[in-house]
């Protein structure tokens, strides 16, 4: 494959042809494409996932997987963490950052559940909340929220 100056397209085509008319791209787009999707389907399962978690937070993040795992539901890794799908809606996820953890769910469920999350005192957004391992989500309130975000999806 030519790289052409500044103006200019390659020679290769997004089909991968030389033909007349066909659109010009810098780059073999088909193998770039065959990268990313290989990368994304070769992502680690939930075992995977809590093992290469900081420390600290691996134990609360089995719990969490243990809390949300729905008799019907498919463990998935989707946006680069763990979840549970039904049907192809994605009911709940879970993720470990530097110093937090995260629970997350549909809006709905975090709006139905607002007054005891901020009784708690623990960080929201409209899809997600954040915790740290001293101060983690009670079990409670993490069945609610999965139940909450099944039923507003639906399912």
């Amino acid at each position: 494959m030519k790289i052409a100056g500044a103006g200019m397209l390659a020679r290769r085509s997004y089909s991968g042809c030389d033909k007349p008319g066909a659109l010009m791209l810098p780059f073999n787009v088909p193998e770039h494409a065959k990268r990313h999707r290989a990368s994304m389907t070769t992502k680690p399962g939930h075992d995977a996932y809590i093992a290469a978690a900081p420390e600290p937070f691996r134990a609360l993040l089995s719990r969490l997987r243990a809390q949300l795992a729905l008799p019907d539901a498919e463990e998935v890794i989707k946006y680069d963490m763990p979840g549970f799908q039904i049907e192809g809606a994605i009911i709940a996820g879970y993720a470990a950052f530097s110093k937090q953890c995260g629970l997350y769910v549909d809006p709905g469920a975090i709006s139905a559940h607002a007054d005891k999350i901020a009784s708690l005192k623990i960080k929201a957004t409209k899809t997600g909340i954040t915790f740290s391992a001293r101060k983690p989500i009670p079990d409670e309130l993490v069945q609610k929220l999965a139940a909450s975000s099944r039923r507003a999806k639906g399912l």
